[in-house]
C-alpha cells in the first residue's frame, strides 16, 4: 500500500475492497428434491397421526428418482403410509430429532449434497460416483504422500561449534528413531545376537556349511547337538585357514568391542567398508576368499557339512537353533517355533526340541494347530500331536469351522477327529456344515476369506445335476469323510432342504434319512436301524465358558422333547442333567408347541450319556456318566436323568448330551 500526504501527516492509501458476488437463487425445480427428502419423515408421520392418508411423493423426473428403500434405517421413505409399521415410525421420529449435519445428509440422501444442486433444470440428473471416488482416492494418496514426507524429513542437529552459549538445543532430548526403510534382519544378525551372549573372545574352530551359508561355531558349545558332534567325529583333520572379511572390517569390530553400545549405524559403516557390495554375493563367498582374509585372525578350522532338505528349515530358524547353543536359557519366538523345532531336530539339539514342544502346548490356537500338528508329527513330539488332536476334537466346530485356517486340516486328521467319541458339536448338522465348508475351500484354493453359507450353497448348487458330487470322479476321494456323519441326527427340514440343494451326498442317502425319520415317528420314536450307541447316538451340546447360574437348551427328537440344563448350586458346584418336557411347557417355542409332533407315551426308554470336557494348557479332563438306560416319564420324579456334577469351572466346559431310542 502506498503512502499519501494529507496536510503535514502522511497517511496510508486504503486498498479497494472486493466482495464476492451474491450466489444465484436456485430454482424451485432444482431444490425440490432436497426439500422433499428433508420433509419425508414429517409427511410419513402425518399419514399415521392425522388421517392415515398416503403421504405426498416427489414426482419422478429425468433429474431425480425417488428411492423406495435405501438401507434399513430409511424405511420412512416408502411411498405408502407407515400405518402400523412401528419400526418405520420409530425411525422417522429419530430422523426428526436428529440434527441435519453433513454426515446425516449424506446418509439420508445416499449421495453428496453438492451433486444434488444442479442448477440447470434442463439437464437430466446423472450419478458421478466414479468421478467422486477417483477424486477421493487422489486426495487420500496426496495426504499419505504428505505424511510420508513429514516422517522421512529428519532435521539434522546443529553443530556444537556454531551453537550459542546458553542456547537450548532445538531438538531437545534425543529420541530413538527407527526409519521405515531400515535394513531387515538377516540370519547372520540373529546368530550373532545369540552367540555374542557367550562372551567368548576366542576365534571359531568349526565351520558348518548348511542351507547355503557358512556358520562359524565353537567346539565347546556343540556338545548339546548330537548330530553336530557326530559330524565332528567323522570330519577330516582341521585345516589352517584365514577368515573374516577384511582388515578394515576387523578394525571396526575392535572399535565396537571397546564401546558400550552397538547400533545399526556401525553395521551400515561395516557394510560400506566391506570389499563386497552385494550381501548375497558376500554370503556365497567362503572363508578362503580374499575379501575375508585377515592376517591377525588365523586358526585351525574343521569344516563340516549338513544337508537340510526339509522346507521347514529356514536360514533364520537354523540361526536361532545354532545361537541357542551358546547360552543356557533357551530363547525362541512364538511365530518361529515350528521352524526352530525342525532346525533343532536337524542338528540333534534335544533340549531345544523339548522347549519348542512345551511352547507349542501352551499356544495352540486355530491359527497354529495345523502347523504345530504337522511339525510335531514329523519330529516325534507325540505329546504335541496328541494335544493338537484333543484341541481339534473340542474346537473344530466352535472355532476352526469359522476361520480360513480350516483349509489347512489334512483329510486323514479331519476324518480321525470326526470319528472320535470325544468330538464336541452343537448338533449333527454342524458337522455336515463344517465338512461342506472344508470341501469348498479345497476345491477353491484361491479363496482368501471365509465364505458365507449362501456362497457355499450357491457354489454346490451351480454344479451339474447329473449325479451328486461324491459320485463324481473328483468327489470319490471325500466319500469316506462324509460317511462319518451321523445323518440320522439331522432332523430339521430346513437343514435337509439345504443338503438337497447342495447335492453333495447321493440321493439314496437322503432318501434313507427321510425313511428312517418316518419309521421312527410311526414307531413311537424307536430307532430300530441303530444298534451301536457309540456310532448311532444323536449328539447336542453347548459351551459354558464362565460360571453360569443357569443354562438351558431344548433337544427335540421324534416327538420327544428334552431340556438340557446346566445349573450352579449355592455350594458352588455345577450340575448337568436333562429333563423330559410336557406339551405346552413355557421353555418350548411356538413352533415346537404348535407345529412339531408330540408323543403322549407315558414312558420312553432312552439310552443317554452326558459328557463334560475341559482343556487347559494341553491337559484334557473328561467327566462322563457313561452309557445309562432309563425310562423317562411325564411326572416330576421320572422326567429327570442322572446328575453329573463338577466342583468348579476353571476353564471352558464343553458339554455333550448323546442319546438314542432303542426299540421298546
Amino acid at each position: 500500500m502506498a503512502e499519501v500526504t494529507v496536510g503535514n501527516y502522511p497517511q496510508q492509501r486504503v486498498a479497494p475492497s472486493y466482495f464476492p458476488t451474491i450466489p444465484p437463487i436456485a430454482p424451485d425445480a432444482a431444490i425440490s428434491y432436497c426439500r422433499s427428502v428433508q420433509d419425508a419423515p414429517y409427511t410419513a408421520l402425518m399419514g399415521v397421526v392425522v388421517d392415515a392418508r398416503n403421504p405426498s411423493r416427489h414426482p419422478v423426473t429425468p433429474r431425480c428418482r425417488m428411492r423406495k428403500l435405501v438401507g434399513s434405517t430409511n424405511r420412512w421413505r416408502l411411498p405408502e403410509s407407515l400405518g402400523s409399521d412401528l419400526l418405520g415410525s420409530s425411525q422417522a421420529i429419530k430422523a426428526i430429532n436428529m440434527p441435519y449435519n453433513k454426515s446425516l445428509i449424506s446418509l439420508i440422501t445416499a449421495e453428496s449434497p453438492q451433486l444434488n444442486m444442479n442448477l440447470d433444470i434442463t439437464i437430466p440428473y446423472s450419478f458421478r460416483r466414479s468421478l467422486d471416488r477417483s477424486y477421493t482416492d487422489s486426495f487420500v494418496a496426496e495426504e499419505l504422500a504428505k505424511k510420508k514426507m513429514s516422517l522421512d524429513t529428519v532435521i539434522p542437529p546443529s553443530s556444537p561449534s556454531k551453537m550459542r552459549v546458553g542456547q537450548p538445543s532445538p531438538l531437545g532430548s534425543v529420541k530413538k528413531f527407527v526409519p521405515t526403510n531400515a535394513r531387515p534382519v538377516t540370519p547372520k544378525d540373529i546368530f550373532l545376537y545369540h552367540s555374542k551372549r557367550s562372551k567368548s573372545f576366542l576365534g571359531p574352530d568349526v565351520l558348518l556349511k548348511s542351507v547355503g551359508m557358512d556358520w562359524e561355531l565353537h567346539r565347546p558349545f556343540l556338545r548339546k547337538a548330537e548330530v553336530l558332534v557326530q559330524l565332528l567325529k567323522e570330519a577330516d583333520d582341521p585345516s589352517f585357514q584365514k577368515y573374516y572379511r577384511s582388515p578394515a572390517s576387523e578394525t571396526l569390530d575392535t572399535y565396537i568391542k571397546k564401546n558400550n553400545f552397538y547400533s545399526n549405524d556401525y553395521k551400515e559403516m561395516s557394510n560400506r567398508l566391506s570389499l563386497v557390495n552385494n550381501p548375497e554375493e558376500e554370503e556365497s563367498k567362503g572363508v578362503d576368499h580374499p575379501a575375508h582374509i585377515s592376517e591377525k585372525r588365523v586358526n585351525n578350522v574343521t569344516t563340516i557339512k549338513l544337508e537340510c532338505r526339509d522346507p521347514l528349515i529356514t536360514k533364520s530358524a537354523l540361526a536361532v537353533a545354532l545361537g541357542n547353543l551358546y547360552h543356557e536359557d533357551i530363547e525362541v519366538h512364538l511365530e518361529d517355533v515350528a521352524n526352530v523345532l525342525a532346525a533343532a531336530s536337524a542338528i540333534g539339539y534335544k533340549s531345544l526340541m523339548d522347549e519348542c514342544g512345551n511352547l507349542m502346548l501352551r499356544n495352540i490356537t486355530f491359527r497354529t494347530v495345523c502347523k504345530y500338528h504337522q511339525a510335531a508329527a514329523r519330529y516325534q513330539q507325540e505329546h504335541v500331536v496328541l494335544a493338537c488332536e484333543r484341541w481339534l476334537e473340542l474346537n473344530l466346530i466352535p472355532q476352526l469351522s469359522s476361520h480360513i485356517q480350516l483349509r489347512e486340516v489334512p483329510i486323514d486328521i479331519l476324518q480321525k477327529v470326526i470319528k472320535s467319541n470325544r468330538l464336541f458339536t452343537y448338533n449333527e448338522h454342524s458337522i455336515y456344515k463344517t465338512l461342506s465348508y472344508w470341501l469348498f475351500l479345497q476345491l477353491n484354493p484361491g479363496i482368501q476369506l471365509m465364505p458365507s453359507h449362501s456362497t457355499v450353497l450357491s457354489y454346490f448348487n451351480s454344479l451339474q445335476k447329473t449325479c451328486s458330487f461324491l459320485e463324481k470322479d473328483e468327489g470319490r476321494l471325500y466319500a469316506p469323510l462324509f460317511s462319518s456323519i451321523r445323518l440320522h441326527g439331522i432332523t430339521d427340514t430346513n437343514h435337509i432342504q439345504d443338503m438337497q440343494i447342495m447335492n453333495i451326498l447321493p440321493q439314496c442317502q437322503l432318501i434313507n434319512l427321510l425313511s428312517q425319520h418316518y419309521h421312527s415317528l410311526q414307531g413311537g420314536g424307536d430307532m430300530e436301524a441303530l444298534k451301536n450307541f457309540t456310532t448311532g447316538s444323536i449328539r447336542q451340546g453347548f459351551i459354558v465358558d464362565e460360571e453360569p447360574h443357569y443354562h438351558s437348551e431344548v433337544l427335540s427328537l421324534h416327538g420327544f422333547h428334552f431340556e438340557l440344563k446346566a445349573v450352579r448350586s449355592s455350594h458352588g458346584h455345577v450340575a448337568f442333567y436333562m429333563q423330559r418336557l410336557k406339551p405346552g411347557d413355557p421353555i418350548l417355542s411356538f413352533r415346537q408347541c404348535e407345529r412339531q409332533t408330540f408323543s403322549m407315551r407315558p414312558d420312553r426308554e432312552v439310552r443317554y450319556c452326558i459328557t463334560v470336557q475341559q482343556l487347559d494348557s494341553g491337559d484334557h479332563n473328561m467327566l462322563t456318566t457313561g452309557i445309562v438306560s432309563q425310562k423317562f416319564g411325564l411326572g416330576d420324579k421320572t422326567s429327570k436323568s442322572e446328575i453329573l456334577k463338577i466342583e468348579s469351572l476353571d476353564s471352558a466346559a464343553y458339554v455333550t448330551f448323546a442319546l438314542m431310542f432303542p426299540a421298546s
